[in-house]
């Protein structure tokens, strides 16, 4: 089970270094910044699977993904003055995999369905499925945005001199 439970964290991780290599890929950032993208977002993602999947409290998705931006943007800022690029660079293609496509996905497939059905019945049905979805990726993308910004604030002399020469503790 273990042993399980590890190989799907690798296969998570794999996967998500793929997905920020190639939306890293799009702002065109210095060549070793693709290997720190990879390992942060696949380090970050490991995790929230982790706090999903393999721990006996089964964190829900928005705990977790908060957590694990929380993880990346540290991860992003205290990388940034080593490498002297800006956190940002490492940030956001990180966290891009665990954009909540399938939560958005399916809360518009709620509304579709809401305005076909004229049945009371089965237009409450959709409209839960509408609300629960809406919500879950409304809250997602929030503690995604806070978990990532608090570490650039709370590590305001690394991540805003980061590309300085030189820093000052």
């Amino acid at each position: 089970m273990i042993l399980e439970l590890i190989w799907k964290m690798l296969q998570d991780g794999f996967f998500a270094a793929i997905a920020a290599i190639g939306f890293a890929a799009i702002s065109r950032p210095p060549k070793q910044a693709y290997l720190w993208c990879a390992l942060i977002a696949a380090t970050g993602h490991s995790f929230r699977f982790l706090l999903m999947n393999g721990t006996s409290l089964h964190v829900h998705i928005v705990i977790a993904t908060t957590l694990a931006s929380f993880l990346i943007g540290v991860m992003a800022v205290l990388l940034s003055p080593k490498t002297k690029v800006p956190a940002e660079t490492y940030l956001f293609p990180s966290l891009l995999p665990m954009i909540p496509g399938i939560y958005a996905y399916k809360t518009f497939a709620g509304l579709v369905m809401c305005m076909y059905h004229s049945s009371e019945g089965m237009f409450d049905k959709y409209f839960y499925l509408f609300a629960s979805n809406g919500l879950t990726c409304f809250f997602i993308l929030l503690g995604m945005a806070i978990g990532a910004t608090i570490p650039i604030f709370m590590l305001k002399k690394i991540s805003f001199q980061a590309t300085r020469h030189k820093i000052r503790f």
